[in-house]
């Protein structure tokens, strides 16, 4: 397993499925540095605050929990110090899951995208925004150095009524006839 996945396997990486977009860049410094899987690289904001990362589904999926990489220590006023982040069914029905006050982040921080009172384990949505309201000391672009969205993993042998699991290769890849 990945680094991203939990070693139970309850949660699968849906950032692939996507359309990411941001509200500014500098050039070298672009969306596409968020998911490139790169600890060293980080996308950098160029412009007024708030700033504002999308994330776009083509479908409606669910969504379990997003974690955000930043380091305080190498990117200092460059760091989030507030977000906020949002889900709906597009850009004009967006309503607040979390708002989130940060303090000199290192490292991955996970937020569940369930609502504070929702029994729920998932959220179901096609949009969710990322919004960063205020940097440390002030800054006001922002370095973010990765991004992961997560939904609950999926069993395609139970989804598809398969009642025994198997567990070898070998077993698994004669269990279903294409």
């Amino acid at each position: 397993m990945t680094q991203e996945e939990k070693q139970d396997g309850s949660r699968s990486e849906l950032g692939k499925l996507a359309v990411w977009s941001v509200t500014s860049a500098k050039p070298g410094n672009g969306v596409d540095m968020l998911r490139d899987d790169n600890l060293e690289t980080y996308w950098q904001s160029d412009g007024a605050q708030p700033h504002l990362i999308n994330i776009q589904f083509q479908k409606k999926v669910r969504l379990k929990e997003l974690e955000i990489y930043a380091d305080y220590k190498q990117d200092e006023s460059y760091t989030p110090n507030k977000i906020i982040i949002r889900a709906g069914n597009s850009f004009n029905d967006l309503r607040d899951i979390k708002v989130v006050d940060l303090e000199e982040p290192v490292g991955w921080m996970n937020f569940q995208l369930t609502e504070e009172n929702s029994q729920k384990e998932y959220l179901r949505a096609y949009f969710i925004q990322l919004v960063i309201i205020s940097n440390h000391q002030n800054g006001r672009d922002t370095h973010l150095r990765q991004i992961k969205i997560y939904g609950p993993h999926v069993n395609l042998a139970q989804a598809m009524g398969h009642p025994i699991q198997y567990t070898t290769p070998e077993f698994h890849m004669y269990s279903s006839i294409r």
